[in-house]
């Protein structure tokens, strides 16, 4: 199934922010002509990736089946983020990416994850995560809590370049959610202190794109 069907105008209509994301994503993966989606979920960013050969990887079976049924990725495999690298034994991506998947995992399994994204992939790893810790519960299996924060000069350490997304940190709270109302304005004024400010400030932002370089 060809992912051409997913419109990117309907996704800024309706989430402005989430737009601002996949334009990013896209910057990001220029070239990438093949691309690994860690904890792809059932509604993926980078369904929007039209341009490569995406594959993606989920450990929560109930998403996975979503997606396979809504048709965001070219190929999809149930297993664990964690060790990826058993599931594509000799196998690599242009490039890696984890969106809103790291702070669902202990802090010594996220470091994990990104060393074997790091191995996986040939020229991009890119990670999107909430600015430090925010506090997330799950229902049961469903793996969504939140169990670690990921900081910038952290990331920044471990030879990341770091943006900030989902404009301004005092706007959202849980699942990254507009505090106040009508949320179509506050939606607008979010996308555009983005642009305006916070992508630069990532210290101000919400969450935080992290681009590494594979040389």
């Amino acid at each position: 199934m060809s992912r051409n069907h997913f419109s990117k105008l309907q996704e800024g209509l309706r989430n402005p922010a989430a737009l601002a994301l996949v334009l990013e994503l896209q910057k990001a993966l220029r070239g990438c002509q093949t691309v690994l989606d860690l904890g792809c979920g059932c509604n993926s960013p980078a369904k929007f990736l039209t341009d490569c050969h995406l594959v993606g990887v989920d450990g929560y079976q109930p998403d996975l089946d979503k997606a396979r049924a809504a048709g965001t990725h070219d190929e999809y495999f149930s297993g664990d983020v964690r060790s990826a690298d058993q599931i594509f034994p000799g196998r690599k991506f242009d490039a890696c990416i984890a969106m809103d998947v790291i702070e669902h995992l202990t802090k010594e399994d996220g470091w994990r994850m990104l060393k074997v994204m790091e191995k996986l992939a040939t020229k991009r790893v890119v990670i999107f995560t909430p600015n430090g810790f925010i506090p997330q519960f799950c229902q049961e299996g469903d793996l969504q809590q939140h169990l670690s924060g990921w900081e910038i000069e952290e990331m920044r350490g471990a030879g990341y370049e770091v943006l900030g997304m989902h404009g301004p940190k005092g706007l959202r709270g849980e699942m990254a959610m507009l505090k106040y109302r009508p949320r179509p304005l506050w939606s607008l004024v979010s996308v555009a202190a983005h642009y305006l400010y916070t992508r630069r400030q990532p210290e101000k932002a919400f969450s935080i794109f992290c681009l590494k370089r594979i040389s």
